[in-house]
């Protein structure tokens, strides 16, 4: 009788169980591909979101750029002009004789700008700005003038052994802020240093008067300045208004920043003029094209991502991440819905009459040329066209600003597909932790496996080796 040895082979428990877990994760798997799914198509509202906010924005800039106004002066180096959306389009003569300017002082000059003036008893010194009028102006000094308060009242600063050098007195004035800037100035002679002060604000009403009240007569002999009476600084640039006319009318202004001579526009006057300049106030059509621009990009931007991110697949490409999506349809339908209802009120009533025409692909183009004879030959329907209730402009930033919004559309759907993310991880978060268990259990019971099988190997080899002994001791 012949017995035959035979053994089995350990299995591969670590190769089984990674082949059987690969089986058991597939509904992971499918899970993790639908959370990359649908963060995929949160990320695409995202960028949409964005392109969105920049359309209401340029949507709201076309409204915006429809109300600029262009100054033109005809001679930069008088004056600058800006013009607000409340000025109106004409020309303007304008001739200036006078520009206005600040009362400036200088004292004394001192040896030192560090070293004390008077003995330091305390002095009260008081500022006060007003007009001077009348008299008359030599070498710096009046005669014969007299001073009236503007009625914004006075500031005082008081001068002690703290800060009686020509250093502390200017930052005393300075810290004191009362309508007048001090400053040092080095004249090069041998006592140079010299406190120049100067009024804060020009126009004749911004001259000021110094007096002081205290012990310390060296203070009162450096500071003390009435234009009426005793004048211990002296002028070097007298306070003025500026002095213009415009179409001919006669105006005063403390600034040479003029904002009330001509409805809407600011005047900033540079140079007297010797002879007349004139100002053009427009219709600001580059300001107007530019915003035209801005808002056709824009549209053009978003639908093209909208276009692209819908698209369905075909059989050389693939399809995008909003595909057959519910929302971006709709939105589709209420963009289409808004360029399709024409715009109420006047006699223009599409975007094409004025230069912003819908092309065949669905983008816009600006014909700029078209757009500014639109301007030229009746604004006010053009400005009804995009800025009234129906207008576009109008209709389209409320669109893109309700859909934009907390609870709208955008906002609606992204919190819809987070909450499937949500959901789905933890349904992955649950199968993880059975994944755990079963990968532990595959493990254990073929590792026992293999020890039965180990077993199971050891008793037929001395099962064999006994038989072998008893046939060969027959």
């Amino acid at each position: 009788m012949a017995i035959t040895s035979s053994s089995t082979t350990a299995i591969d428990v670590p190769t089984l169980v990674s082949q059987l877990m690969a089986v058991e994760r597939r509904p992971i798997d499918k899970l993790t591909a639908k959370i990359a799914s649908y963060e995929t198509k949160i990320s695409s509202f995202g960028t949409i979101s964005s392109l969105m906010s920049g359309f209401q924005t340029a949507a709201q800039g076309l409204n915006t750029g429809l109300q600029k106004v262009a100054a033109t002066p005809s001679d930069g180096s008088v004056f600058a002009a800006s013009a607000g959306s409340t000025a109106v389009p004409g020309n303007y003569a304008l001739s200036v004789s006078q520009l206005a300017q600040s009362q400036n002082l200088v004292a004394a000059g001192q040896a030192s700008s560090s070293s004390a003036i008077g003995d330091g008893s305390p002095t009260v010194v008081t500022f006060d700005l007003g007009a001077i009028s009348g008299g008359t102006l030599t070498n710096g000094s009046y005669t014969g003038a007299t001073f009236a308060s503007n009625g914004n009242g006075t500031v005082s600063l008081t001068i002690d052994g703290s800060n009686n050098t020509l250093g502390g007195i200017r930052d005393a004035i300075n810290a004191a802020a009362p309508g007048v800037t001090a400053t040092i100035v080095n004249d090069g002679s041998g006592t140079p240093y010299r406190l120049a002060l100067s009024s804060s604000s020009s126009g004749a009403s911004n001259s000021f008067k110094i007096t002081t009240n205290g012990g310390d007569g060296a203070i009162d002999s450096l500071l003390g300045y009435d234009p009426a009476g005793t004048q211990n600084l002296t002028q070097t640039l007298a306070a003025q208004d500026a002095k213009l006319t415009v179409n001919g009318i006669a105006i005063t202004s403390a600034s040479n920043t003029v904002s009330e001579a001509i409805q809407g526009v600011t005047l900033t006057l540079k140079n007297t003029t010797a002879t007349q300049a004139s100002l053009a106030v427009a219709r600001d059509t580059k300001a107007i094209n530019t915003a035209a621009a801005s808002f056709v990009d824009a549209y053009n931007a978003l639908a093209s991502q909208i276009k692209s991110r819908s698209a369905y697949g075909t059989s050389t490409s693939a399809g995008g991440a909003l595909a057959g999506d519910g929302t971006l349809r709709l939105m589709q339908d209420q963009l289409r819905g808004i360029f399709m209802t024409p715009a109420s009120g006047g006699t223009l009533t599409s975007l094409g009459q004025v230069g912003i025409a819908i092309q065949a692909d669905g983008t816009l183009a600006l014909d700029s040329s078209k757009l500014d004879s639109a301007i030229a030959a009746n604004f006010s329907d053009v400005t009804n066209l995009l800025s009234s209730s129906t207008g576009f402009a109008t209709r389209l930033e409320a669109w893109g600003k309700s859909t934009l919004q907390a609870g709208g559309l955008i906002d609606t759907r992204t919190q819809s597909l987070g909450q499937y993310v949500k959901n789905f991880n933890q349904e992955v978060d649950s199968l993880e932790n059975r994944m755990t268990a079963l990968q532990k259990k595959y493990r254990i019971e073929y590792t026992n496996l293999n020890m039965l099988l180990s077993s199971m190997n050891t008793t037929s080899t001395y099962l064999t080796q006994q038989l072998a002994s008893s046939q060969s001791s027959r």
